[in-house]
C-alpha cells in the first residue's frame, strides 16, 4: 500500500526546505528588503504603502512597503531555525527524562508527572505569555535565547511524559524481560532494545510538535508578545514594543488592525505558518504509517 501521506509530507517539506535555502538568490526575491512608503504609479497619482497586491507586489507589501512575498521568503530561515531550536531543545531535555523515569515510580516518574500535570493544566498560550512578559525577561539583552529555552521548558513534562509511557509499556514486553533475566547490560538494553522501538514514535511526535510550536509563535505575535524586540520611543513620552527579527510572526504584530485595511498583511504570513504546520502534520503521520506498514 503506497504511503500518500508520506509522499505528499516529503514533497511539501522539499518545497519549503527550497524556499529557506535558496529563496534569497531568486531573481524574484528582494533580499535587500528596500521598502517604499510612497510610490508613484502614474501621472498625478499617489500611493502609500501597504500596497494590496499587484505586478510588482504579488502578496502585497508591508506598512513599510516592503514586497511581502520577498519578506516571507526572507524570513523562513529565522522562523524554522526558531521553531526546531525549540523543538529539538525539548528533547534533548525529554528524552533521558522519559527513560529514568519508565519504571513509573521514583522521584524522576513523580516529576514528569507533576511537570505534565502543571502544564496541562493552562493553556501553552496563556503561559508562554505570563512568563515571557516578565519584567526581567522583556528588556533581556539575550531574550531570544531565554525564549527558547522557556518555550521548551514548558512542554518538557508532556513529551517526558509521553516517553515514560511508552518505555514503560516496552519495559512489560517479554523480550525486554528475558533480555534483564539473564543481565543484560542496562546500557547495551537501552541501544539495542529501547531506542529502536521508542525511535519511530519520538520522531512522529516530534515533527507534530514542530508544528504546535509554529501555531504558537503565531499566537504570540497576534498577542504582541514578541522573542527578540526593543523598545522604540515613538513620540515624547510614548515608547513601543518592536520585533527586531524578520521571522513570520512578526508581520502578524498587528494583525488586529491590519485585518481591516490591509488583509493581506497577517492572511499570507498565517497562511504560511499553517502550510508549515500542515506538513509537519502530514510528514508526522507518514513517518508514523511508515514504521507501522508491518501492522497493516
Amino acid at each position: 500500500m503506497r504511503n500518500y501521506y508520506l509522499i505528499i509530507g516529503l514533497i511539501m517539506a522539499s518545497i519549503l526546505a527550497f524556499f529557506t535555502i535558496f529563496g534569497p538568490s531568486l531573481s524574484f526575491v528582494d533580499s535587500d528588503l528596500k521598502g517604499e512608503r510612497v510610490i508613484f504609479p502614474g501621472p498625478g497619482k499617489i500611493s502609500v504603502a501597504p500596497f494590496p497586491p499587484s505586478d510588482r507586489f504579488p502578496l502585497g507589501s508591508d506598512r513599510e512597503g516592503r514586497d511581502l512575498l520577498s519578506l516571507l521568503i526572507m524570513g523562513a530561515k529565522d522562523t524554522f531555525i526558531l521553531i526546531f531550536s525549540i523543538v529539538i531543545l525539548r528533547y534533548v531535555m525529554a528524552i533521558p527524562l522519559g527513560l529514568l523515569g519508565m519504571r513509573n515510580k521514583g522521584v524522576i516518574s513523580w516529576l514528569n508527572k507533576w511537570w505534565n500535570q502543571l502544564f496541562s493544566s493552562f493553556p501553552v498560550l496563556f503561559t508562554a505569555a505570563l512568563v515571557l512578559t516578565l519584567p526581567f525577561l522583556l528588556f533581556h539583552e539575550h531574550r531570544y535565547y531565554w525564549t527558547i529555552v522557556i518555550i521548551a521548558l514548558i512542554e518538557v513534562g508532556r513529551v517526558s511524559f509521553i516517553i515514560q509511557q511508552e518505555a514503560y509499556g516496552l519495559s512489560q514486553k517479554p523480550f525486554i524481560e528475558a533480555g534483564i533475566t539473564i543481565g543484560v547490560n542496562p546500557i547495551k538494553m537501552l541501544v539495542s532494545h529501547y531506542f529502536p522501538n521508542l525511535f519511530p514514535s519520538m520522531i512522529v511526535n516530534f515533527f507534530i510538535d514542530a508544528g504546535r510550536v509554529a501555531i504558537l509563535i503565531g499566537q504570540l505575535a497576534i498577542i504582541n508578545v514578541f522573542l527578540t524586540q526593543d523598545i522604540v520611543q515613538v513620540t515624547y513620552g510614548y515608547s513601543e514594543l518592536f520585533n527586531t527579527s524578520i521571522d513570520w510572526a512578526t508581520l502578524i504584530r498587528e494583525a488586529r488592525k491590519d485585518v481591516i485595511r490591509a488583509f493581506w498583511i497577517p492572511f499570507f504570513p498565517m497562511l504560511a505558518i499553517v502550510i508549515s504546520t500542515l506538513t509537519f502534520n502530514i510528514l508526522g503521520e507518514g513517518i508514523r504509517q511508515h514504521f507501522n506498514r508491518h501492522i497493516q
